[in-house]
């Protein structure tokens, strides 16, 4: 993964670290602040001030499970005497939470990784999510962060169950000067990728970004076309789909989880997409992702515009949250 949030990057790029904070100034208020609160209201470390913690936790989104591991390793460290005053609660929610982003899905098994092409054939990427996550503009904003790493993307078309579909990624296509292979509605998706794939190494591309059907989680028939496009993607090109992306809109909260466990377990999955950051008081949802799903935030959006996707560092991102 591409990181932009390396510190001598911050400090060449100051805008884009704010920009992460504004974005989550919500979750800040809904999160941090609260524990500020419980901090200044309480003065000995008890259970009720531990309780009082828990609640805000879940009510920023971190969910049930998230936040009582949490509790429980705190209350662990107050057994241990490591932790003995309210005014400790604050760093020590941070370190707990940074543990959980650095090491996603930590005891649950180890997660599909990324692959890397063999040399001279394009990396492949699959985007997946449901409709209405903002998976098509995810997609363009992806296409452009990889133009900005002077990659030039080719862009296949294959959710043809969507009628609009194609036509909302030959807009993007059209303004970020890419190309894109396509077929008509309701095409098989696995031809309109077979043809994306020899187009791209008939024209030396090192790269494919497939923007695959908003399938609903509960619809067998098109998770196991999801599974076709995997075997299509790895018969043609070896490894591939070297990455696949799992877009998830961060306004939906916790019911979004339910959702994204299908396609981690028909899709494999191996990072997240979260939009729409900048639109919830709910960021905590990021942790309970990282945590639940066993996957590593790749990119977070954060606005409209078409480099508001920034890669995700769990580390700037904690910064953002906690920073006084």
């Amino acid at each position: 993964m591409v990181s932009l949030f390396g510190s001598s990057e911050k400090e060449k790029r100051p805008g884009f670290f704010d920009r992460l904070k504004q974005a989550v100034a919500s979750t800040k208020a809904q999160l941090v602040e609260r524990i500020e609160e419980i901090v200044e209201t309480k003065a000995a470390l008890d259970e009720s001030v531990l309780d009082d913690l828990e609640a805000t936790l879940i009510t920023a989104d971190l969910g049930v499970k998230t936040a009582q591991e949490i509790l429980g390793r705190l209350r662990q460290q107050v057994s241990q005497r490591k932790l003995t005053e309210t005014r400790q609660l604050r760093p020590a929610v941070e370190q707990e939470i940074l543990r959980i982003l650095e090491n996603p899905g930590a005891g649950q098994g180890a997660a599909p990784k990324p692959q890397q092409p063999p040399a001279g054939m394009p990396e492949v990427i699959f985007v997946v999510g449901v409709n209405g996550v903002g998976k098509t503009t995810s997609i363009a904003k992806l296409a452009h962060f990889y133009l900005q790493q002077n990659r030039r993307p080719l862009l296949c078309a294959a959710d043809t169950f969507r009628a609009a579909a194609n036509e909302q990624l030959e807009i993007w296509a059209g303004r970020l000067g890419l190309e894109m292979i396509k077929q008509k509605s309701g095409a098989d998706p696995a031809a309109v990728l077979f043809d994306a794939l020899a187009a791209a190494k008939g024209r030396h591309l090192d790269l494919v970004i497939v923007d695959t059907a908003g399938r609903l989680h509960t619809k067998f028939n098109l998770m196991a076309e999801l599974e076709k496009m995997c075997r299509i993607a790895a018969r043609e090109i070896p490894n591939a789909p070297h990455e696949v992306l799992l877009v998830i809109d961060a306004t939906t909260g916790q019911n979004g989880l339910a959702q994204a466990r299908q396609f981690v377990e028909h899709g494999g999955a191996t990072g997240i997409i979260l939009a729409k950051l900048d639109g919830t008081a709910k960021g905590g949802i990021v942790i309970a992702i990282a945590r639940e799903l066993g996957l590593p935030i790749q990119f977070v959006g954060i606005g409209e515009k078409m480099d508001d996707l920034l890669p995700f560092s769990p580390r700037e991102f904690v910064e953002s949250l906690f920073e006084a």
